[in-house]
């Protein structure tokens, strides 16, 4: 039975800069490359709506076409399964021998079940796992993980001033020994979804891998230099270019938060160096801060009472939650915001606080039914920045002011004119 190792592709969608892709290319085994569509990520939940709806999963296609491409650049076929992990790495280990699984590092419960299941298959079988999402390396960070400070500020001037951003991995282009095995990729009608069409008022009409995602980067801090404005206009609703919009790439990986970070370090040495280049950075490092909470607490984070153990009176209403999902609640900026995500897949960072603190705070909603509603329809759903945000604005997260946002001052403030909240109730609009 033929050797082989595997590079499994999970949420590090990319060549380059991908560290469990350059460790395979420096051994001599034949490699083949594996990413699987888990069909549990596409059945309805409890709550009427699928774990995955077509936006994100349109956009996953999307990536794994552009992964595809650029691995066959380095001589390598990916193999592409619809079926479970589980009963793909079975498969595969009828014919061969799987001495090594490359794949980045994950810890919250359904990716650590679904990796559990492939090693007790697989119990002669060395994983190398890689911690390739972090822009501050676990091993660099100056704190254990079990120390991990509640507030963001701490661990930020800390890491900081402590911790270095670790370089990029380069990618071997040696010739490469590869298992060649026929594979499809599917179309978002195999996964169970009709064909959608990008709604022409969306905020985010890019697609999925990255070679789009590194167009985007080179438009927001090269072309436009609209990152020298990112502090002012990051609160915007309309447009494009109110922000970044790097973090549906940096939420599957296709973008390494290493090549953002550099990419506006370069910009800081050849065009400027502002509050707003540095704001960017500082967004990263939430995104950061959100991955070592869930490190730190683990399942924690799903729990009602989250990572404070806060007790509170949470209702469960379907009705309730329909109305809220559906843009038919009494505030119409919360609505004007959950009508954009039923339409695009996408909504702004202002409008996820307001919307989410509404569904907590003021509906007294089970925060993790929205913290789910979000999961199945955002295009950059991060399962770590996801319920790290909805923990904090429920109250039992790392927010020790434990806030409520007044929606119609928010409204005033960032929609003074209602362009959006007319744009997105607008009854002609569809």
């Amino acid at each position: 039975m033929q050797q082989i190792n595997i590079i499994w592709f999970r949420n590090n969608l990319r060549v380059q800069d991908n560290e469990a892709l350059s460790l395979a290319l420096k051994k001599d085994t034949p490699i083949l490359p594996v990413f699987c569509f888990e069909p549990e990520y596409y059945k309805p939940t409890q709550y009427g709506f699928k774990k995955t709806e077509a936006f994100r999963a349109q956009f996953l296609i999307e990536t794994v076409a552009d992964l595809q491409q650029q691995l066959e650049g380095l001589g390598l076929n990916l193999y592409i399964s619809t079926a479970s992990a589980k009963d793909t790495f079975q498969a595969l280990a009828s014919q061969y021998q799987i001495n090594q699984i490359y794949t980045q590092k994950e810890w919250t419960s359904e990716e650590q079940q679904v990796q559990q299941s492939i090693s007790t298959l697989l119990p002669q079988t060395e994983w190398i796992e890689t911690y390739d999402q972090f822009l501050f390396h676990p091993e660099d960070i100056p704190f254990d993980i079990h120390q991990i400070p509640k507030v963001f500020s701490v661990f930020r001037k800390k890491c900081e001033r402590y911790c270095d951003v670790r370089g990029e991995y380069v990618i071997s282009n040696k010739t490469v020994n590869g298992i060649s095995l026929n594979s499809t990729l599917p179309k978002l009608e195999d996964l169970g979804f009709k064909p959608i069409k990008k709604h022409p008022h969306t905020a985010f009409p890019f697609k999925g891998g990255s070679t789009a995602g590194q167009k985007r980067v080179k438009h927001y801090l090269w072309d436009s230099n609209r990152i020298a404005f990112y502090k002012k206009t990051r609160n915007g609703l309309l447009g494009l270019d109110y922000s970044s919009k790097f973090s549906a790439w940096l939420a599957n990986g296709s973008l390494s938060v290493r090549q953002i970070y550099q990419e506006i370090l370069d910009y800081e040495e050849q065009v400027e160096q502002n509050e707003s280049t540095y704001w960017l950075i500082f967004e990263l490092i939430w995104r950061e801060f959100f991955k070592y909470v869930s490190l730190k607490h683990g399942n924690s984070i799903f729990h009602l009472e989250g990572i404070t153990q806060r007790i509170y009176d949470w209702k469960t209403d379907i009705h309730s939650f329909q109305k809220w999902a559906n843009g038919e609640t009494q505030e119409p900026f919360v609505n004007a915001n959950m009508q954009e995500l039923q339409k695009t897949g996408w909504m702004s960072n202002r409008g996820r606080q307001n919307v989410a603190s509404y569904f907590s705070k003021n509906m007294k909603m089970d925060w993790r039914i929205g913290a789910a509603y979000f999961e199945a329809m955002l295009i950059d759903y991060d399962v770590h920045s996801n319920y790290g945000n909805w923990m904090y604005v429920a109250g039992v997260g790392n927010d020790p002011r434990d806030r409520t946002f007044n929606v119609q001052l928010q409204a005033s403030r960032y929609d003074k004119q209602g362009k959006f909240q007319k744009l997105w109730l607008s009854p002609t609009l569809f």
